[in-house]
């Protein structure tokens, strides 16, 4: 009686929208309509590291769909260097469109090429907007063409009746001086439709110059979502206020020579640091410290020195402001990490697990041998004067408002597991129990409160006892044994700064890493998030694959796909090539993989384009439709309900109401 009475009140509501039998039958026909089309593409990228260049030109060029489209259409009709000019206008618009300008200085000539190049680039439109809804494509139509385009994008200029009055559009648009933003639009529109869905599986930040312009990227970005990663949370932690994470951030800029992400890309205040740097380690020459850039000239070399003194003292910070939290959080169970008590000055050695090991830098004037993890009195304001920037700055908040909004720790989309590094395991392969805050959590559990507690340290909790220990515990989620997006046993930073042995720089990996290439893990693991069927993955990034040494980024039986393949300059010495994309459209998976991007002004002027390899992983038995995604279930749904108001209305449970459509009024 209860359901019953519900769902008739559910039903009521949904009549609102629906007043009729009418309305609902039409929105009956569109659903099932739109369950047929083809279902978008999906593009799944991982561990940016900041290499905005190449991650925005991937965009542009959609993983090298685009130019296969334009080679689809035009193989029979343009030249490659024909078509190659298309490719580089779609992905620059307005840079080709400057470039262009100045070669056809003929207002007759530059009128053809427009002419010409509007009707090119309607084909193209037409043809990567053709398995959407016009409603959807309507949607995502800029504001200034959007009649204009839908016209064009709906009239066969191979009809007679119809081929003059396409043309005369074309002139006009030519005519009254439109031609650029039109092109302009329309190159964007393409993109747009060319990626239905993007998944970036974490780590933006660190090592790469650019992290707050790809963040603007996906702040703009029509359809993201993103599985934060260890570097994210990092920030995210930073943001929050965590002294520690701050530290780190700050750590890791200097270490690659991006000292200009924090002072230009979020306004951070790097003066303190630096003056407090020159007065402490003034005649160091701090070689450890030394930034991964160029030092070709004098110039960059004292720059780099500067650099490498900051770079110090913010690592000595860190090490003293660690240490008090694993001091405080014992559950944490990091006493390991606690290393500066561990040195004998006088012998410059530092005695790690019963071993002495000499080391290579002993000059430490903050540190007081009897309280090692005391900060001075100027290195607490240092301190203070970065936490009062970190949390003052407004692009950062913008930029993490934008990751709590897109993203968690992990996703499940059509089929896919999501999530950017680790499933914390046992040695026999079951799901690892970790305790937090006397708990146990394993598996989707943990996943979740790790989540939960990421959102606590950043928004706040009314508990003061949860806020604390989340703002504690998102700096161990960066370097914990047991966190998911990191899962080693340690992260050795001190002994790779001061221990010249590279036995103590070793970070062993957790069992996830070891088991992870075994289909029934994988089928384990997925059946702890309730993912059923026969084409179903796990996705991941994090690990580098060494594509260069044979490596497989494919594994499990094609149950888990691992797409770190280097998009970070830093790591592709180790694999070889410049990053994966994996490209999950109607027909199936395939992965594509990048060679090392150029520049954009080489991609504009010389039309160089990012090589790809493409390998189809996982072929559909059938051309997968909408009604076989999430979104087709959802609309499955919703056409089950509409069927269920048709019938309460021919029963006369609910009364039909008159719908004016040009008013939108009863």
């Amino acid at each position: 009686m209860d359901q019953n009475y519900n769902k008739l009140n559910y039903l009521k509501l949904l009549s609102r929208n629906f007043p009729n039998a009418a309305t609902a039958s039409t929105e009956i026909i569109n659903l099932e309509a739109i369950l047929n089309l083809p279902k978008g593409t999906e593009h799944f990228l991982a561990d940016l590291h900041g290499e905005y260049e190449a991650f925005q030109h991937v965009l542009r060029n959609a993983s090298g769909t685009i130019k296969r489209k334009v080679k689809e259409i035009f193989n029979e009709t343009l030249s490659n260097r024909e078509q190659k000019e298309i490719c580089t206008l779609i992905y620059y618009p307005g840079k080709k469109l400057h470039l262009v300008k100045s070669e056809y200085t003929d207002p007759s000539v530059l009128e053809d090429w427009y002419f010409i190049t509007i009707n090119r680039l309607v084909k193209v439109c037409r043809s990567v907007s053709s398995k959407y809804t016009r409603s959807k494509v309507h949607k995502a139509l800029p504001a200034d063409f959007s009649y204009i385009i839908q016209e064009l994008l709906h009239e066969n200029s191979n009809d007679l009746n119809k081929q003059a009055y396409v043309d005369v559009i074309v002139r006009t648009i030519i005519s009254t001086k439109q031609a650029d933003d039109f092109i302009v639009a329309t190159c964007n529109l393409i993109q747009q439709l060319t990626i239905d869905m993007l998944h970036i599986l974490g780590d933006v930040f660190d090592r790469g110059p650019f992290p707050h312009k790809i963040m603007d990227i996906l702040c703009n970005y029509h359809n993201f979502d993103i599985q934060w990663g260890n570097h994210d949370i990092l920030w995210m932690g930073a943001a929050a206020g965590n002294d520690c994470c701050i530290a780190n951030v700050v750590r890791g800029q200097l270490r690659y020579g991006n000292q200009s992400v924090l002072e230009d890309g979020y306004g951070i205040n790097m003066l303190p640091l630096a003056t407090f740097a020159l007065d402490v380690y003034g005649d160091d020459e701090c070689v450890p410290f030394m930034p991964k850039v160029d030092t070709s000239s004098e110039a960059k070399r004292r720059a780099n020195l500067l650099i490498a003194k900051m770079h110090k003292a913010i690592s000595i910070i860190q090490f003293k402001l660690e240490a008090a939290t694993i001091m405080r959080r014992k559950e944490f169970d990091m006493e390991s990490r606690l290393l500066l008590d561990k040195i004998d000055f006088e012998k410059n050695v530092i005695k790690i697990d019963g071993v002495d090991y000499k080391l290579t830098d002993s000059n430490f004037p903050t540190v007081d041998p009897a309280n090692p993890y005391q900060l001075t009195e100027d290195e607490q304001i240092v301190v203070d004067k970065l936490h009062k920037s970190f949390k003052g700055s407004e692009k950062l908040k913008k930029h993490m408002k934008c990751l709590f909004a897109n993203g968690c720790v992990y996703a499940v989309a059509n089929g896919n597991l999501l999530y950017h590094a680790s499933m914390p395991l046992n040695a026999d392969g079951t799901l690892k129990d970790i305790n937090i805050q006397g708990e146990l959590y394993h598996g989707k559990a943990l996943l979740k409160k790790v989540g939960a507690l990421i959102r606590s340290a950043y928004f706040g909790d009314a508990d003061p006892e949860v806020y604390n220990f989340a703002l504690d515990y998102i700096w161990y989620l960066w370097c914990g044994k047991d966190s998911p997006v990191f899962d080693k046993d340690k992260m050795a930073t001190f002994e790779r700064y001061f221990i010249e042995d590279k036995c103590t720089h070793k970070e062993i990996k957790g069992h996830y890493y070891t088991l992870r290439d075994k289909p029934e893990i994988c089928d384990m693991i997925l059946d702890e998030f309730g993912i059923e069927g026969n084409f179903r993955h796990i996705i991941n990034g994090h690990v580098p694959v060494l594509t260069i040494e044979g490596e497989n980024p494919v594994k499990a039986g094609g149950k888990l796909m691992v797409i770190d393949g280097g998009f970070s300059k830093a790591y592709q010495p180790k694999t070889g090539i410049a990053g994966y994309t994996l490209v999950y459209h109607s027909r199936g998976f395939q992965l594509v993989q990048h060679e090392p991007f150029t520049s954009i002004t080489k991609a504009v002027e010389e039309g160089q384009d990012i090589k790809s390899t493409v390998e189809m992983v996982e072929m559909a038995n059938h051309r997968m439709m909408v009604k076989d995604t999430d979104k087709g279930a959802e609309l499955q749904a919703q056409i089950n309900d509409l069927k269920e108001l048709l019938l309460a209305y021919r029963n006369g449970d609910i009364k039909e109401r008159d719908w004016h459509p040009i008013t939108n009024k009863m």
